[in-house]
């Protein structure tokens, strides 16, 4: 067992860096649960009070960036190189140098805050409000917090936000998800199991608070009160691997849980979405903006590595002219009477090959005062049994039928591929994408499947033949964009008011789930995440509809034996899968095609 839990260890110096650091600043939670202990950087500028940067997540608070991800930190943006760079979130040296105090707390139960380790849950935002009004009340403090972070340290800002926590002015969510089911457990209906295994082993046990050596494998330093044992640490923790693979629906209260009302948040937003992020830094940033209740929101898109863009030196100047309307009343860009940009589009338009930050900074840029876009052209192109991908509906077809094998978990996934013409002049399509099939599933030998999973990707073929990749979210090469669908959840909530013709709303609840009989064809409509691309004339659009996941996945699988049902019931997802044609039976993806202004 550790020491009794110190409540102030804190420790401040004055003098080795170019700001005031002060290390485990402990705050009380209000509910008498325990603490939080922060981080705080101080400007050394001669003021007295300054605006607040406040961070609040899993990665540890004293791990250095160069030890964490020591590529990533060698080629981060040298100005946000400083003693106490970390993974994810603001640099102190930069954002001191600026007027604005750093905060950066260790979550509930990781680092040096001790508690149970409930990530991403109910108790442990209610702590991040805690952390957001104590921030606010410092004596160092003008009483105005801001939040700036990437991916985790994004996707719980709109949780927070949503609390309305005293002293919170603005938010940043840069690539942040907004919906815990949808957006990074299960991609329509189907377990993204892999990163998830990957992000909590590497990323968020491994700096549990009580686990030992973390000094010695330079994970930041040990715990303050010492370690735990493995047993006190196991049932110190909410495991997300088997949480997850052990509650399938939205009303299961381990999902209902994470639920909160987006219209809640009312606090100046910049939501920055990732066009390569296409498993899980897009999606949210886009319906959170949407669903959110401010009245001040903006849209920004970029493209590159989830870890770099945040600190390029043209990006850090658009967070930091936001920050200082809504933080220090000094607004260069309109942000606070609602003149700046809606939404700012970067437009992939030609090959600049992937991993590539200096080819994807000659992108062009282009602003927009809604989304989706008013002129979007929402365009059906018709699947054929040629495999042919075409925007005029085709007449008479002959009742006709293409297969392919159904389980793509224990082999290479099998999949039909349908291609477009070559384009005749210059397309734009940016924005929502819908797909709408006719499948069946039938049995192999004596086996009796009960289910079908389709996964779908769109991608890009140059006039050449070549197929053109964009960067993915660890700098992995990525196909335009891609859709899932467990077929027993096809059901869609069309009263719902977040129901929309190009992004069909389901709630995923377990009174939802309809059964798949063999032989039976049922009609779906696919939710295929947001797109942007430039297509020049002679390239061409190819769509997959395959059994499992292709490429362009790498860290994001959904290959769990458990949710794919391989070890609980093998037979589930087998047999062949089929997609049927016909002229009352039409097949077809829906492009947002955007005109020219």
């Amino acid at each position: 067992m550790p020491n009794e839990i110190r409540q102030d260890i804190t420790t401040i110096d004055e003098t080795s860096f170019p700001y005031v650091f002060e290390q485990n600043a402990t705050i009380q939670l209000k509910d008498a649960s325990g603490l939080v202990r922060c981080n705080v950087y101080r400007p050394k500028d001669g003021a007295e009070r300054w605006p607040v940067l406040m961070t609040y997540g899993p990665y540890g608070k004293d791990i250095p960036y160069q030890d964490f991800h020591p590529r990533s930190f060698s080629e981060v943006n040298p100005e946000h190189k400083s003693a106490h760079s970390a993974w994810e979130v603001p640099d102190p040296g930069y954002w001191t140098s600026k007027g604005y105090v750093v905060v950066r707390a260790d979550e509930r139960g990781l680092g040096q805050s001790p508690g149970k380790l409930d990530t991403m849950s109910r108790g442990t935002s209610d702590a991040f409000v805690d952390v957001v009004e104590w921030a606010a009340e410092q004596s160092w403090s003008t009483g105005r917090v801001g939040l700036l972070g990437i991916s985790y340290f994004g996707g719980s800002q709109w949780r927070v936000a949503a609390r309305q926590p005293k002293g919170l002015a603005c938010i940043i969510p840069w690539e942040g998800m907004s919906d815990y089911y949808r957006d990074r457990c299960r991609h329509g209906g189907i377990l993204s199991s892999k990163f998830i295994r990957f992000w909590w082993d590497r990323q968020v046990v491994s700096n549990q608070y009580g686990k030992g050596g973390r000094a010695a494998r330079k994970w930041g330093p040990d715990t303050i009160e010492g370690n735990l044992s493995e047993d006190e640490l196991r049932g110190n923790r909410q495991d997300q691997n088997e949480d997850n693979a052990n509650n399938h629906f939205r009303d299961d209260p381990y999902y209902a849980s994470k639920e909160y009302n987006m219209a809640d948040i009312h606090v100046p937003l910049l939501s920055v979405a990732n066009w390569g992020g296409i498993h899980l830094h897009l999606r949210g940033n886009v319906e959170g903006w949407a669903g959110a209740g401010s009245e001040l929101k903006y849209l920004r898109f970029i493209t590159g590595r989830h870890d770099l863009p945040f600190y390029y030196k043209e990006e850090v100047e658009v967070q930091r002219s936001f920050l200082d309307a809504f933080l220090k009343g000094e607004d260069r860009g309109g942000w606070s009477n609602g003149t700046a940009p809606k939404v700012d589009l970067v437009l992939r338009k030609g090959d600049v090959g992937f991993n590539n930050p200096e080819g994807e900074k000659t992108f062009p840029r282009r602003v927009e005062s809604e989304w989706p876009l008013a002129r979007t052209q929402y365009t059906p192109y018709y699947l054929t049994p040629d495999l042919t991908l075409t925007t005029l509906q085709p007449d008479d077809v002959i009742r006709s039928k293409l297969g392919y094998k159904a389980l793509g978990f224990m082999d290479q996934p099998q999949m039909l591929q349908f291609s477009t013409a070559a384009f005749e002049q210059e397309t734009e399509i940016t924005g929502h994408i819908t797909a709408h099939l006719n499948v069946s599933v039938s049995p192999e030998g004596e086996t009796v499947p009960t289910d079908i999973d389709l996964f779908l990707t769109l991608r890009h073929f140059s006039a050449e033949g070549k197929e053109i990749f964009y960067t993915g979210t660890g700098g992995d090469n990525v196909p335009l964009c891609k859709g899932w669908l467990r077929v027993s959840f096809r059901k869609i909530n069309s009263e719902h008011a977040r129901h929309r013709s190009y992004l069909p709303y389901r709630d995923y609840f377990s009174s939802d789930v309809l059964p798949v009989i063999p032989g039976e064809i049922y009609p779906v409509d696919i939710e295929v995440w947001p797109t942007n691309v430039i297509l020049e004339k002679g390239e061409r659009l190819v769509l997959d509809v395959a059994s499992g996941d292709t490429q362009g996945c790498e860290n994001f699988q959904h290959n769990s034996p458990v949710d794919r049902q391989v070890v609980v019931s093998p037979e589930k997802l087998m047999g062949r899968n089929f997609i049927h044609f016909s002229s009352e039976r039409p097949n077809f993806i829906t492009l947002p095609i955007i005109p020219p202004k």
